[in-house]
């Protein structure tokens, strides 16, 4: 197969692509593959010695774009394989939210290795974002922004916008807003490109500024920051520190994939999984352990009370023995009713629908729905030992046992998320993204 069979449409791999030896037909063989699964699962595939040949034949342009179309631990990968001599021109050509994701990925003696040979200014930026803890809002900006000074007029700034993005490489995109900062890059406010467009020419972009403009500090929770973003309907976010000064913006695009990542982590966690921070087909078996078998022994020890429950209760079980018929029935309504709140729970923290002061609202709403679910569970545990014929007194033990379950399920599974979340239970303190 050659370049002219790809350019024609024929179905080519990364494998044939690095065999063609040519940067044409890694070009041809991202536009042919553009589905971005599709190439993660072909380069994942690949050894340390065909991404080494990869990175050989990438240029700046198709580098940024296969970076960018990657997750970040594969791009981590990817760019400890290539060679020494082109990692920095490479990892110039990404963006730098994305650039500092990958550097994260890699261990911190070889990522300041990677930052000494870039320019001076380059590191200076990556080194600002990489300085932030990995769950701050700080840790996802885009620090570099489209700004002016407060006397500039619109014309003015038209040019300027024209000007520095013909210059920047590293993002072609300039945004949705220009922001007015004064001395230090304090900022003053922003002002979106259609007012600055169909503004007079020699308006004042002060003039220009909005109103009810909306920032965050930098070490805002970065999933508190997107859901802030989307709620908002924002198109990009600014970040000032203590001092009012703009630090870099958290795009749109990033928001969602912070929203996303953190949907994963929750569902995982649900699951008794620990987040496997890699697409699942490239989780190892020894990963799957380490994620699960943590939590398996967790619940395992917590189970283990229930038999040592049972124990104590050894001689009343032997004179009725009908009792131990709705043992399990028991452990599972408990179980469901916990899990019914906690998932409805979950979800509505991650999508900022409640947090931990709204606990007292959550108690009340959920007891009260315990209430009328404890009766409907007595009723039918009252069915049920009816059609078991166990007589009225293990039938009122169980109908009332069931009820109280219930209710102290809901008083558990209430409480445990937003209090957890709170103590950044929710997320290991070890991660480093």
């Amino acid at each position: 197969m050659n370049t002219t069979e790809v350019a024609r449409g024929t179905a080519i791999s990364v494998r044939q692509a690095i065999a063609m030896n040519t940067p044409k037909a890694v070009e041809l063989w991202l536009d042919v593959v553009d589905d971005p699964t599709e190439r993660a699962r072909q380069l994942a595939r690949l050894s340390q010695a065909d991404l080494h040949r990869l990175g050989e034949l990438l240029d700046t342009q198709t580098a940024a774009k296969l970076f960018h179309s990657v997750d970040v631990p594969l791009g981590a990968k990817m760019l400890k394989a290539l060679p020494n001599s082109r990692v920095d021109e490479l990892l110039a050509s990404i963006n730098s939210h994305r650039a500092a994701a990958i550097l994260r990925h890699v261990d911190r003696v070889a990522r300041d290795a990677l930052l000494t040979k870039m320019p001076l200014e380059r590191a200076n930026v990556l080194r600002g974002v990489l300085s932030w803890p990995a769950d701050s809002v700080a840790a996802h900006i885009l620090p570099e922004t489209l700004t002016v000074g407060p006397e500039v007029t619109a014309a003015q700034a038209i040019d300027e916008i024209r000007s520095r993005v013909s210059a920047r490489d590293d993002d072609p995109h300039p945004g949705s807003y220009l922001y007015v900062c004064g001395p230090e890059q304090h900022l003053i406010g922003m002002v979106r490109f259609r007012s600055l467009v169909l503004a007079p020419a020699d308006q004042v972009v002060t003039e220009l500024v909005e109103d009810d403009a909306v920032t965050v500090s930098p070490l805002t929770d970065a999933e508190e920051a997107a859901n802030l973003l989307t709620d908002r309907r924002m198109r990009e976010l600014p970040v000032v520190d203590g001092d009012g000064r703009l630090i870099g913006i958290l795009t749109e695009d990033e928001a969602f994939d912070i929203l996303a990542e953190e949907a994963t982590e929750d569902a995982e966690r649900q699951g008794g999984s620990a987040p496997l921070e890699v697409p699942y087909l490239r989780a190892s078996p020894w990963l799957l352990w380490r994620k699960r078998i943590v939590w398996l022994v967790v619940l395992f020890a917590a189970e283990a009370y229930t038999g040592t429950v049972l124990r104590a209760f050894a001689d009343e079980m032997e004179a009725v023995v009908a009792l131990a018929f709705f043992i399990p029935l028991l452990i599972g309504t408990g179980g469901n009713t916990g899990t019914q709140i906690t998932t409805t729970l979950v979800r509505a923290m991650g999508t900022g629908q409640v947090r931990l002061r709204d606990l007292p609202a959550i108690l009340s709403k959920e007891l009260s729905t315990g209430v009328l679910i404890a009766i409907a569970m007595a009723a039918t545990a009252v069915i049920r030992a009816w059609t078991l014929g166990v007589g009225p007194q293990i039938t009122l033990t169980v109908s009332l046992t069931v009820a109280a379950i219930v209710m102290w399920s809901a008083f558990v599974a209430s409480i445990l998320p937003p209090v957890l979340k709170k103590v950044r239970v929710d997320r290991p303190w070890f991660r480093d993204r």
